[in-house]
């Protein structure tokens, strides 16, 4: 907001705000500059910081063309090394705390390679990093490179470089393993183990799992899901198989890699803690916001042989399974990528001992503070530095124990911060360190966690016992050690045992490891089990050995199928919404009777709420307005929150053949219609149309029409437009800047195409917030008379940069809460006691209340709403179309193109 929207800045005026930054200073965390008597530096006085702590803007790598960094680790002389996403590496010289920063610090680009070596081996642009780690006097660079990039000699994987002329440069370049993937769901990051003798590498699901020496988690992923598969309807990931992202172990030589854990998304990074357990922050797919396999963003202790259950599109598992580990702590949307443990900071012991997780789409590192609890943790998570915009990338605790982290990605500017406790404090907080108290259950799990990966004579008898352990993870644990084990070892204990719990966890494990021959046996024993008598967890685990009996071995012969039907059926629907999941899945998988009838009875109740305890939900709100471009698909969800139960229901009924009649039918497809209304991510409505045409495939011919118009059909377009296929911009895009995009305007609008501009409208999702001509969103100003009252200039400067100028109308305030947190949204109205502000621009009519008790402080956002960038995609061609079309205001019949003006200046 502009400060002349009050009142004139004249000089007196000017130093009075000055002297008045410089009082409050030490509040506003600004210690640094101050002590320079330099003026606050805009990119520090964006940040919240919790009490004590103090940040210093160090370096914009944009700005002096060194790229947009996304990596950094430190070398054994203190020197920061750092990557580029699409560009080289660069040696950065940092002023010590306290120091002056406003001298620039001494930056080199790397020269990687031997000049006087063969060409093949001489100086290369090595870069494109998205992990880097100094150990072993050694740089290993984690490449994530793009097949199409001429510019770079190296394939993706992990290289290690040395210095072995002792010129300060790395002139032996050594590939340790070649690495099937690229881009942002690629090869990420390197971390030291806690015994300084291997190190841990983790990838995102665009990455195969390469060949590995030995296996913590056996190597027998499939898809075990018996969920009707519909992979995202816009594309995404559709042709990557389990077990998705990875973490594995390798010696210093990159001799011997072990896998270690998989079923991830995307996480970027991973960390240590004071115990030795390792720790990531993996992501979310924020398109499937809204469906009953939507899982937030969350950090996961990954212990030994542990899978968490990603798989594409609708077949990922619930965090319940017990094949699989749930996370300590989901944290709602965002996007991850850094992961710092603070064990060597100079900070207080509470945030020595807490996990820093980073968020590049909301501008947040979150103090992750683990309790040891059983086998695990549990977690709590705290704000302890936010900004906007803040993207963050990288960080890692330097040699002098402050936090040092970088902004960027996405060629977005960048930056490099650090962040330090209060000086006379640090001696306090460098003696304060201690590890966390493990309790006798982590002991054991660790103890079993020892047979895995090997055959062992003495695993069996000591896993067997801990099958039917309280804690989930040293079950998880005992049976992994199990399998590891010959499986003519313990089949026969499996079938004879009878303990439940022993047998159902021993049954996951023969599942997976046995053969179809032993299938009527299994499901004879498991017959056996008193289901009345389980908790819902031992329930949830035991249907979950039928699915993956069948999805493994296949369906069951006629007289065990008839057996299982007549187990299971009595106790559907059942009294949680979890085990309805599970039971509908299995009975349509068998075709019990009366199953469409029981399921479209509960599809007619009120949507059970399967999150009602997860925190994540009123977070959601909290970030709309921290990051447009990412919280208006929240925003627009919680608008109008689609009925996740509902849908999960209704996608296990299109699978099924038999059992239907007219009236059931009828009521079925009508669902359909009206599941339209709501609103989900951006592949919502595909999911929907998808599993709606899974059921049209098994209608009698003749009735097809009837049913495909009863369940919608007439919805899926929007002015011809599908909505789950806005379409995309060919292309190449750039970063464009006002001055060359108006040099581009000013060369004439020739060619110009009235519906190309109207598909780029969509495309940059202006339809989504703005009307024009009656149609379209209501969040921002109408566009309809835009042409008739601003030049192009002012169109691609508001477009381009939409943080310029905020106009007091859609301009939000920041609130900072006495608990450290913080709050964004439009300030609504006021009294005495209590702040009303709107969060969400798709719903203003629900209000939240602030207490102004709980209020430290409040600022007005420097961002927009409407996020930059929009028309990053667009190529020069596509550029003009879409600033026709607005120009025109939406009227094809505009001069703009009926001829008058084609070929003039836009002005």
């Amino acid at each position: 907001m502009k400060l002349n929207s009050f009142f004139v800045i004249t000089p007196v005026v000017l130093i009075f705000f000055i002297l008045l930054l410089l009082t409050i200073g030490s509040f506003r965390q600004l210690a640094p500059a101050i002590h320079q008597n330099a003026p606050p530096d805009p990119k520090v006085e964006k940040l919240k910081l919790q009490p004590g702590f103090h940040a210093q803007h160090l370096y914009s790598p944009s700005a002096h063309e060194h790229g947009s960094w996304v990596s950094m680790t430190f070398d054994d002389q203190g020197r920061m090394i750092t990557s580029d996403q699409y560009g080289a590496l660069y040696r950065i010289e940092l002023p010590a705390i306290g120091a002056d920063t406003t001298q620039k610090p001494k930056v080199e680009k790397l020269h990687i390679g031997d000049p006087k070596a063969p060409q093949a081996d001489s100086i290369v642009n090595m870069g494109y990093a998205q992990g880097l780690l100094w150990a072993f006097n050694s740089l290993y660079v984690m490449i994530n490179n793009h097949e199409d990039n001429e510019d770079f000699a190296k394939q993706s994987g992990l290289y290690r470089l040395q210095d072995t002329d002792q010129d300060d440069q790395y002139d032996k370049i050594t590939l340790l393993k070649t690495l099937k993937g690229e881009g942002e769901h690629g090869p990420h990051s390197i971390v030291l183990a806690p015994d300084g003798k291997s190190l841990y590498v983790i990838a995102g699901n665009h990455t195969d799992v390469p060949a590995m020496d030995s296996y913590l988690l056996p190597a027998i992923w499939q898809e075990d899901n018996l969920f009707p598969l519909i992979k995202d309807p816009r594309g995404h990931a559709t042709d990557r198989l389990p077990p998705g992202g990875w973490i594995a172990r390798i010696d210093s030589l990159g001799k011997h890699w072990e896998l270690v854990s998989a079923g991830f998304r995307n996480p970027f990074d991973l960390a240590f803690n004071q115990a030795g357990d390792l720790f990531t922050f993996d992501s979310d797919m924020e398109w499937d916001l809204g469906m009953p396999w939507y899982r937030p963003t969350r950090i996961c202790h990954v212990t030994s042989g542990s899978e968490f259950g990603w798989r594409t599109g609708s077949g990922k598992w619930l965090p319940s399974y017990p094949d699989n580990l749930p996370a300590v702590l989901n944290i709602g949307q965002g996007s991850p990528t850094g992961v710092v443990h603070g064990k060597s900071a100079h900070f207080p012991e509470p945030y020595q001992q807490a996990l820093f997780a980073f968020d590049w789409s909301f501008g947040i590192i979150y103090a992750i503070h683990l309790q040891p609890e059983g086998a695990s943790y549990r977690a709590e998570k705290e704000e302890f530095l936010s900004g906007m915009p803040l993207p963050l990338t990288d960080g890692v605790i330097g040699p002098d124990g402050a936090l040092y982290f970088l902004t960027g990605g996405r060629k977005l500017d960048s930056d490099l911060y650090r962040v330090y406790y209060d000086p006379q404090q640090q001696k306090e907080a460098r003696s304060s360190r201690r590890s966390p108290k493990v309790d006798k259950a982590h002991q054991l799990r660790t103890r079993l966690e020892q047979f895995h990966g090997k055959k062992d004579k003495g695993a069996i008898e000591a896993a067997w016992p801990h099958l039917k352990h309280p804690d989930r993870f040293v079950r998880y644990a005992a049976r992994i050690a199990v399998e590891h084990q010959p499986v003519a070892q313990w089949q026969q204990r499996v079938l004879t045992e009878n303990d439940p719990q022993i047998l159902i966890q021993g049954m996951v494990a023969l599942s997976r490891q046995g053969d179809r021959s032993q299938k009527s046996a299994m499901l004879q024993k498991l017959l056996q089990v008193d289901y009345k008598k389980l908790s819902d967890e031992d329930k949830e685990s035991l249907l979950r050995v039928f699915e993956l009996i069948f999805s493994r071995m296949g369906k069951p012969e006629a007289k065990d199928q008839s057996a299982v039907i007549a187990y299971l059926n009595p106790h559907y629907p059942a009294t949680t919404a979890s085990l309805n999941r599970a039971l509908s899945k299995l009975l349509v998988f068998l075709e019990a009777p009366q199953v469409i009838e029981r399921t479209l009875a509960l599809m007619a109740e009120e949507q059970p709420d399967m999150q009602a305890d997860d925190p994540t939900a009123t977070q959601s709100s909290d970030l709309i307005l921290r990051n447009p471009q990412y919280g208006l698909d929240i925003a627009q969800m919680l608008e109008n929150i689609p009925p996740a139960q509902h849908t999960y229901y209704a996608i296990v009924l299109s699978s099924l053949n038999k059992g239907w009649t007219p009236a059931l039918r009828e009521q079925y497809f009508k669902w359909f219609y009206k599941a339209f209304d709501f609103q989900g991510g951006r592949s919502y409505i595909g999911f929907i149309d998808k599993a709606r045409e899974l059921a049209l495939e098994k209608v009698p011919k003749d009735k097809y029409e009837y049913y495909n118009k009863i369940s919608g059909d007439s919805l899926l377009s929007n002015n011809g437009v599908d909505l789950a296929n806005i379409p995309e911009p060919k292309g190449p895009g750039k970063n464009w800047k006002t001055e060359e995009a108006q040099q581009l305007l000013d060369s004439g609008l020739v060619s110009i195409n009235f519906e190309q501009g109207k598909n780029m409208y969509a495309a940059t999702l202006c339809v989504t917030c703005h009307s024009l001509r009656g149609e379209g969103g209501n969040i921002g100003p109408d566009l309809t008379q835009l042409g008739t009252r601003f030049s192009t200039e002012d169109m691609l400067e508001a477009i381009i940069d939409p943080n310029k100028v905020i106009s007091d109308q859609y301009a939000s305030t920041v609130f900072y809460l006495e608990n450290g947190q913080s709050v964004v949204g439009r300030l609504i109205n006021e009294d005495e006691r209590t702040y009303y502000i709107s969060q969400n621009p798709f719903a203003p009519d629900f209000i939240r209340e602030i207490a102004k008790a709980e209020v430290k402080d409040t600022q007005f956002s420097s961002v927009s709403v409407m996020p930059p960038g929009l028309i990053n995609s667009l190529n020069a061609q596509e550029l003009k179309d879409l600033l026709a079309f607005l120009m025109a205001g939406g009227n094809q019949e505009h001069e703009i193109y009926t001829g008058t003006k084609t070929g003039s200046k836009a002005k």
